[in-house]
């Protein structure tokens, strides 16, 4: 059976995976001063953290429509594919699983539009592993199962540089991230089930990083780890030279979506990591 994936660029897949797994990327859409540009088209990902701080209204962002997604699976149907997985970013987070959903509705039984209950690489491993079990002649079920295994081992945790653009994305209150920016906390968080939730501070970016390896080491072997950041890109190196850990797996290093960027900032830095 041809079964062809499809996801949004939330997933942060290098191109390299993409390519060599054949899965359709959806961009989503980021407003600049009112000009709405594709993710990945415009303006680059180190550009726009870079611009970020200066400019003057914070960007906003935007799913790319149903008509966007029908688009893609006609074509995948008409090219041969006998059954669609599209795995998006978590309905509670973003209108995307919404718009997939809407454009599989006329096709019926053929397109199963997966919610992951995750962001960035929490997606993209569940989309790796459905490639994985589609490449070995797996049935919709198994490739289904492949995903669901994933989506239970999934963890994704980030420390965020300063709360100023996750207060003006009306996450928390402008007086929080007033006093957290003057006492220079940086604040963990972790997505549960599509829920972002605060784990707590840390009071310098040093002690941050040293929790985020003691954070993965204490998870025992690992299956895949990617490191996160938003243009932070010595530090996530750092991180994971200095875990010096085995996978079975190449580790990825990820400048994360401009549309989670809106609303960590610049300077972030996390991890996605699938426990054994």
């Amino acid at each position: 059976m041809n079964i062809a994936l499809v996801t949004d660029s939330t997933a942060d897949l290098p191109l390299a995976l993409v390519e060599r797994h054949k899965i359709q990327v959806v961009p989503n859409v980021l407003v600049i001063d009112g000009e709405s540009v594709e993710e990945g088209t415009g303006i680059s990902r180190r550009e726009f953290y870079e611009r970020l701080p200066t400019m003057q209204s914070l960007p906003t962002t935007s799913t790319a429509s149903a008509g966007a997604y029908k688009v893609v699976y006609e074509r995948l149907l008409a090219e041969g594919a006998d059954y669609i997985f599209s795995i998006h970013v978590s309905r509670h987070l973003s209108g995307i699983f919404n718009a997939a959903s809407a454009a599989a509705e006329p096709f019926g039984d053929c397109i199963r539009v997966v919610d992951s209950g995750q962001l960035t690489l929490g997606i993209g491993f569940q989309v790796l592993a459905a490639a994985e079990a589609a490449s070995r002649g797996g049935t919709p079920d198994a490739v289904m199962d492949a995903i669901e295994n994933v989506q239970q081992r999934v963890l994704v945790i980030a420390m965020l540089d300063t709360l100023e653009y996750i207060a003006r994305s009306g996450r928390v209150s402008w007086a929080r991230a007033r006093i957290g920016n003057l006492l220079r906390i940086k604040p963990f968080i972790k997505v549960i089930d599509g829920d972002v939730l605060r784990m707590g501070d840390v009071r310098t970016r040093k002690k941050g990083i040293d929790r985020l390896q003691d954070m993965v080491y204490n998870l025992g072997p690992l299956e895949r780890l990617g490191i996160l950041h938003s243009n932070a890109e010595p530090d996530a190196y750092q991180i994971l030279q200095e875990l010096a850990i085995e996978l079975p797996t190449d580790p990825l290093v990820v400048n994360v979506t401009t549309v989670i960027g809106v609303h960590v900032g610049p300077n972030g830095l996390g991890f996605a990591a699938v426990t054994i």
